[in-house]
């Protein structure tokens, strides 16, 4: 497995350890979360322009509890 992979795993793991953690997934649903997370980090790893937003947060996890402004802030909803 190459480097940019292991990487994403690991940062894939660590994220869907805190989704489940907080309640935004269960382990009923982790196997069809797990790869679209995965996909959207390793994205991110191989994009070209750094800082680059691959997908909202909102379109990963379909649980939204909120969303952001571009400041990163929490909108009141």
């Amino acid at each position: 497995m190459e480097k940019d992979a292991r990487e994403a795993l690991q940062v894939t793991k660590e994220i869907v350890v805190k989704f489940i953690e907080t309640g935004r997934i269960s382990t009923a649903n982790f196997a069809g979360v797990f790869p679209d997370i995965y996909r959207v980090v390793l994205a991110a790893i191989n994009s070209q322009t750094p800082g680059a937003t691959v997908l909202k947060a909102e379109d990963t996890a379909g649980q939204g509890a909120g969303s952001r402004s571009e400041s990163g802030r929490a909108d009141a909803s």
